[in-house]
């Protein structure tokens, strides 16, 4: 299906080439018009100069920009553009309120959207085993599944608009209790005067193996904080999570205790390292 691609940041750019490998890739929009005419140059895709342009020379609609605001505003210059039966799929993390409004303006277009939030890092979006949590119809997910199953290895349906935003936090919050473990865990291990390398490499194979340690461990344990996933991104995240439960009188300790921790470490201007980057607090 011929598809369009907004936003080129670190999580777009691994998409997007694999949109083109898998031969869907037809146009991308970047407000840093370069990085668009650089991957266009690589991939063969057109480089639109506006997103009219690109919403009206494509079947299907892919978004992945930074926040809440970001989407609203793309999609209110896609409806400009875009042609009715085109589906629209928001990649982005956003609250489920900002999914099911970008869903009503382009119905008012006739045209479909799913809120389709990843989760797998730059690692995964470079290597087309990102996990995708779908809000909205099951028949249009259908419809655009073989570009999805281009950039991803694992797709669920959650349900309607907003479901899969609502899956992404519930993510987002386990990313941040994982965060707070691990790193705490290798502070106490570098306390104790233990050879961190091999901490890692066994404890990864044990019953608290985890992802974060086999990827982090050893780079935070070497003070490189390379993203990865930027702190400040997920600090945003966190606070939808937050928002979204206090809507339904749900508190969340955890969550509340990590943003607090992530604000102090965006104030020393540690924000665009990735969230590993905890194990700054954790050392003192």
């Amino acid at each position: 299906m011929k598809t369009g691609f907004i936003g080129l940041g670190a999580m777009g750019l691994g998409m997007t080439r694999n949109l083109a490998k898998a031969g869907h890739l037809a146009a991308v929009y970047n407000r840093t018009v370069e990085k668009a005419a650089a991957l266009a140059a690589e991939t063969g895709a057109e480089a639109c100069g506006s997103i009219e342009q690109l919403a009206g020379n494509a079947e299907v609609i892919m978004i992945c920009v930074s926040a809440d605001q970001d989407v609203l505003d793309v999609v209110d210059a896609v409806c400009i553009g875009v042609k009715p039966g085109t589906v629209v799929v928001d990649m982005s993390t956003v609250s489920g309120e900002t999914a099911r409004i970008a869903a009503a303006k382009l119905a008012e277009k006739q045209a479909e959207f799913l809120d389709a939030p990843v989760s797998g890092g730059v690692e995964g979006a470079r290597n087309g085993t990102l996990a995708m949590m779908v809000g909205g119809d099951a028949g249009v997910l259908e419809r655009v599944r073989p570009v999805l199953t281009a950039m991803t290895a694992r797709i669920e349906h959650m349900g309607g608009v907003g479901a899969g935003q609502a899956c992404k936090a519930v993510n987002q919050i386990m990313c941040a209790g994982i965060n707070q473990a691990v790193t705490e865990a290798l502070a106490f291990a570098a306390a104790q005067q233990l050879p961190l390398d091999k901490v890692v490499d066994v404890i990864a194979g044990g019953a608290a193996g985890n992802w974060f340690l086999q990827h982090r461990g050893k780079t935070m344990t070497n003070n490189q904080y390379a993203p990865g996933f930027k702190l400040a991104l997920h600090h945003k995240d966190l606070l939808i999570a937050e928002r979204m439960a206090a809507q339904v009188g749900l508190t969340c300790p955890l969550t509340a205790a990590t943003l607090a921790d992530y604000a102090k470490l965006m104030a020393q201007g540690y924000g665009d390292e990735d969230i590993s980057a905890l194990y700054r607090l954790k050392q003192q």
